[in-house]
């Protein structure tokens, strides 16, 4: 209790920094100027109580929490959706899954003040934080109402794990005041457990059930079809990665008679411009998918500007390497590659998605690499060579439909913690 008490005491003493924070990120990023003051627990209107509160933080979070949700309105239709993010990303996409009756917010700042005001203003009937998101104030608050609060599709990694014990009391209050959590793995159930959460089921992970969008994997495929060579994207690719990308696109020129195109789809919206940049200082000429009209234009590098149409990305793409494990960020999500028949070449560093690269990586349907020069290698290798791509195809979307059914579990969950 004292540790909190000297947390929400800090958390509260740095709330101008986040205002200048939410400035700052707002030259970017629009989004993240809009509603501020509920960033501090200040709502506006009258809304009916009784919600589902499910907190997305960001966007991968979100579009977690459309599976989930989608399930859920297919068992109880009337269903009203209370969404909150941090994120402007996460609440941009949270925007589509929007229905009428539905709420969406920013879930506030941890500060008790702060949390009161949000809980006095929706009064939800239960809530849902997606992932990895655990804030302290959040949860007591949550317990001393007696709103059930859990933690779904839970994930901690072995790195997350050492830092959350460095402050042990803190996370084991706040971990076991939840009502529940639902696994991914069973590593993640493992390393919950030690942080003191009371892990109550291993589900699997709800990525598996999302189903690509048919026409945007259509038009890539018709595209990919109609360049006549093939097409190796960089999907999700993080800060420090991209420099070294272009530096092996261009060895590899030199090295390979292949003749490939090649994809670049940041992980962050806000960076389209500066890898466009980095392209360009790195001597590769670029066409950006927001100025194509009707079809891609003949450059070297494709740039993915766009947002929410990765199943187009890897419709185009015969392989993609995984962003974010290149560096040390841990990997992104290759499920959707998976789900799109787009075989994987990853980094060394998917310390996020520990059991899914594992597990793909033993399928076929994913390649490890030691770093880029030899992942780019690697992918011209399987995108040339006809029996090992379609092999890999294959292996990738049996990976994937064979680990389906982790948000039907979750939304029967949901709807057994409510009407408990």
């Amino acid at each position: 209790m004292m540790l909190r008490r000297l947390y929400s005491i800090a958390m509260t003493g740095v709330q101008p920094l986040l205002r200048q924070k939410l400035r700052r990120r707002g030259r970017a990023e629009p989004g993240y100027l809009l509603h501020v003051d509920e960033r501090f627990g200040r709502y506006e209107g009258s809304v009916e109580p009784g919600a589902l509160w499910v907190h997305a933080v960001s966007l991968g979070e979100t579009r977690t929490a459309a599976i989930v949700i989608d399930k859920l309105r297919q068992l109880k239709p009337d269903i009203r959706i209370l969404l909150t993010h941090g994120t402007a990303t996460g609440r941009a996409e949270g925007e589509r899954i929007l229905r009428d009756g539905d709420m969406q917010a920013w879930l506030p700042w941890d500060t008790p003040k702060a949390v009161r005001g949000f809980l006095n203003h929706f009064r939800p009937c239960a809530g849902m934080l997606v992932e990895t998101e655990m804030w302290p104030n959040v949860v007591a608050e949550c317990r001393a109402r007696g709103v059930p609060l859990v933690l779904a599709n839970a994930r901690l990694s072995p790195k997350s794990l050492k830092q959350t014990l460095r402050l042990e009391k803190l996370a084991r209050s706040a971990y076991g005041s939840l009502t529940a959590v639902w696994a991914q793995t069973d590593g993640d159930a493992q390393r919950l457990a030690r942080a003191g959460a009371p892990v109550e089921y291993v589900f699997g992970n709800v990525k598996f059930d999302a189903t690509p969008n048919a026409q945007q994997l259509a038009q890539g495929r018709e595209w990919r079809a109609s360049l006549g060579r093939p097409v190796v994207m960089f999907a999700s690719s993080r800060e420090g990665e991209e420099a070294e990308f272009f530096s092996a696109i261009r060895e590899s020129k030199r090295n390979s008679k292949a003749d490939v195109q090649w994809l670049v789809v940041p992980r962050h919206p806000q960076r389209f411009d500066e890898v466009a940049q980095l392209a360009q200082q790195s001597g590769v000429a670029v066409s950006r998918r927001s100025e194509w009209k009707g079809s891609p234009q003949a450059a070297p590098l494709w740039l993915g500007d766009s947002l929410g149409e990765m199943a187009l990305y890897y419709g185009i793409a015969d392989v993609a390497l995984l962003g974010g494990s290149f560096e040390k960020h841990g990997g992104q999500n290759l499920i959707e590659a998976a789900a799109c028949g787009c075989p994987v070449v990853m980094g060394p560093h998917t310390f996020n998605f520990d059991e899914a690269a594992q597990l793909s990586q033993e399928a076929g349907a994913a390649f490890r690499v030691a770093g880029m020069p030899g992942a780019v290698d690697a992918a011209i290798g399987l995108a040339t060579d006809r029996t090992r791509h379609a092999e890999a195809v294959d292996a990738a979307r049996a990976f994937a439909s064979a680990h389906q059914g982790a948000a039907l579990k979750t939304a029967q969950a949901l709807l057994q913690l409510i009407t408990a």
